[in-house]
């Protein structure tokens, strides 16, 4: 039924004509510059005059690359760690600055993707559309977005079809009887421009348990639509609706203490989870006094399941829900000197989750529920090379106190054309379900009385830019505390894991340096450095490396027929914990660090019709990003793409 339901939309995406594209359509150039996720009113920011720290991964670099698990591409943006548990379509988490996966706040246009039972968005369900954007907003941007927010904010934005109209399609096979295929249409006329697109990316797997041999794999389905009306000359509806689904088999750790691998993830058929989510979002905008008033009203959901299934079938599972309204209004006002923009937002929300588990001595499965209003306030203000602002947020919350927090940025561009900028917010992160309410197992009690993970940092950068704009390096230093944090106990005698707060605080320090090159239509280089001390009472946290680096290098033909693509990643050393002590308390384990070498190359033969091929791990690497969990070797994929 999935399979079938998926041709279909499939057929559907490809039997939809792509509209002419407008005279009128917007420089994607430019729109590759521009940040929205840094501001509340709706309006992009240029990502030179950020004064935060922001890094746009656009469409071309997507394509350049190949990427098709978006989180493969974040491994290249500063700041970020990425921790995945298993094969493709595995739990992925992302780390911001040292803080936890459960800290970063994840938009997918807009929406807000976390599951509300898990806290958290698992990056080992977004496959990668065929034309998006990625904008990473880093340190604590919780007077903006409310709480989750406290690393910072990933937007993932398929574009428009005003933006990328014309229909694409794309099949490849490779290692590990990978099979991957996508299908896009999209296109404007007039006031309305529309996107629908489709994706399926199949793997056999490998395998992940040292000395294994049970390959595991995935299936992995998305799809979305995207519309926009320009009903009248101050009048915008805009429209997404979104799906995803993933099937993808695991390994358990042996948790038999009498067990030689006791502590290890060992082959274990049958042992599967899937997780289906859809997403809609409707927005409604109102422009006044010649476009410097806007206001937009906008309500938004998401919905996700997730089963987990063993040897003998279903075993456990959850499934939550989360409703979103919320009201921004935004007046601009000033000169062309000095520009001043005012924007107050109204956020209600409500989660709800519940504990699909069989019935069990140890499980609430009843449904329970969170209801929270966020009120925002956010000044900005451009005067000549200067650019600043502040935001604050308060938060009234059914479930927790309620929480005000706060952000202070500001930037300065020389004549010189060296950008300096320096900002401080605090954050904020509720408990998530299960850290309150419980597990169903037995080996994990929930605590009611969890108190929100509260933060507080700064940061302070500068960059110059070179060759007319062509080069620019930047370096950030970064420093944020976190209270409260919550964490695992196994307090005696029956060491029976359960949460609480540290009375102690967490740092999170470090330095983030880029580079980006392209000093001719022929060449574009992209480079970026992360170093990170991230503790607990002066104990290094764990799957936080302590140095990570990328480097990315395209080189063009003349006639931009062909293209090839180096990319460099090295991860640190990093520690993590081994559960191989018969008394259930965690070992701390070290992990080596690694460099990864991927290779890609893309041809047009003739006018669209494209062929690529890409090898990763070009040398074979052996390695470990998760204690007890083997990763892939060298790989191998090819394919065919047409765009029209």
């Amino acid at each position: 039924m999935l399979k079938t339901s998926f041709a279909s939309l499939l057929a559907i995406a490809v039997a939809t004509p792509a509209l002419a594209q407008t005279d009128n359509a917007p420089d994607k150039d430019a729109q590759d510059k521009i940040v929205v996720t840094a501001s509340r009113s709706g309006e992009g920011i240029p990502l030179e005059n950020l004064p935060a720290s922001a890094t746009v991964i656009d469409a071309q670099q997507l394509d350049q690359r190949q990427i098709r698990i978006v989180s493969d591409v974040l491994r290249d943006v500063p700041g970020i760690a990425v921790s995945r548990t298993g094969a493709v379509g595995s739990q992925t988490q992302i780390r911001i600055r040292g803080t936890e996966g459960n800290h970063v706040l994840v938009l997918i246009d807009g929406i807000e993707a976390a599951d509300p039972y898990n806290g958290e968005y698992d990056f080992g369900t977004l496959i990668a559309d065929p034309s998006a954007r990625i904008e990473v907003l880093r340190g604590q941007q919780s007077s903006l977005y409310g709480s989750d927010a406290i690393g910072g904010v990933i937007n993932y934005i398929t574009l428009s079809g005003r933006e990328a109209p014309g229909f694409s399609a794309r099949a490849e096979g490779g290692s590990f009887g990978t099979v991957s295929t996508a299908a896009r249409a999209a296109g404007a006329s007039g006031a309305f421009d529309y996107a629908v697109s489709g994706n399926w990316y199949h793997t056999d797997g490998y395998a992940t348990a040292r000395g294994g041999s049970r390959n595991v794999g995935s299936d992995n389905v998305g799809a979305t639509a995207k519309v926009n009306w320009q009903a009248a000359e101050n009048f915008k509806l805009s429209g997404v609706l979104r799906y995803s689904y993933t099937d993808a088999e695991t390994n358990d750790t042996d948790s038999n203490p009498a067990s030689p691998t006791f502590g290890y993830t060992i082959d274990s058929p049958g042992v599967h989870f899937t997780n289906e989510a859809f997403y809609g979002l409707l927005s409604a905008e109102l422009t006044a006094l010649d476009g410097r008033w806007t206001n937009t009203v906008s309500g938004q959901f998401s919905d996700t399941t997730r089963k987990n299934y063993d040897g003998f079938g279903y075993a456990y599972g959850d499934k939550g829900q989360r409703y979103k309204g919320s009201f921004v209004s935004s007046f601009r006002f000033g000169t062309d000197a000095i520009r001043h923009r005012l924007t107050a937002a109204v956020d209600w929300e409500r989660e709800q989750f519940q504990n699909t588990s069989p019935p069990s001595p140890y499980v609430f499965t009843g449904e329970r529920s969170t209801d929270n209003l966020g009120l925002v306030a956010e000044y900005e203000l451009t005067a000549g090379g200067f650019t600043g602002g502040a935001s604050v947020r308060h938060d009234d919350n059914n479930r927790f106190a309620d929480t005000t927090t706060w952000r202070v940025q500001a930037g300065y561009r020389l004549p010189t054309d060296t950008h300096v900028h320096a900002a401080y917010g605090t954050g904020v992160k509720n408990p998530l379900y299960y850290e309150l309410f419980g597990y169903a197992d037995g080996k994990y009690i929930g605590n009611p009385n969890l108190k929100p993970e509260k933060s507080e940092g700064w940061e302070a950068g500068i960059d110059q830019r070179f060759l007319d704009g062509k080069a620019t390096i930047g370096a950030t230093r970064f420093d944020s505390t976190l209270k409260d944090e919550i964490y695992t106990t196994y307090p005696a005698p029956n060491f029976v894991a359960t949460p609480g707060n540290r009375a102690t605080d967490s740092k999170q320090h470090g330095l983030e340096v880029f580079a980006t090159l392209q000093p001719i239509a022929q060449v574009r280089i992209d480079a970026a450095y992360t170093h990170l001390e991230a503790t607990e009472d002066g104990v290094t946290e764990v799957r936080r490396p302590g140095d990570i680096a990328s480097f990315n290098a395209t080189l063009f033909s003349k006639d931009q027929r062909f293209s090839g693509t180096l990319t460099v990643r090295y991860n640190g050393r990093m520690d993590d914990l081994a559960y191989t002590d018969p008394s259930f308390v965690p070992v701390r384990v070290s992990l080596k660090p690694y460099t990864l070498v991927n290779l890609g190359a893309q041809y047009q033969v003739i006018k669209g019709v494209s062929v690529f091929g890409r090898v990763e791990n070009l040398f074979d690497v052996k390695y470990e990003e998760v204690f007890g969990n083997a990763t892939p070797g060298l790989a191998g994929y090819g394919g065919v793409r047409l765009a029209f």
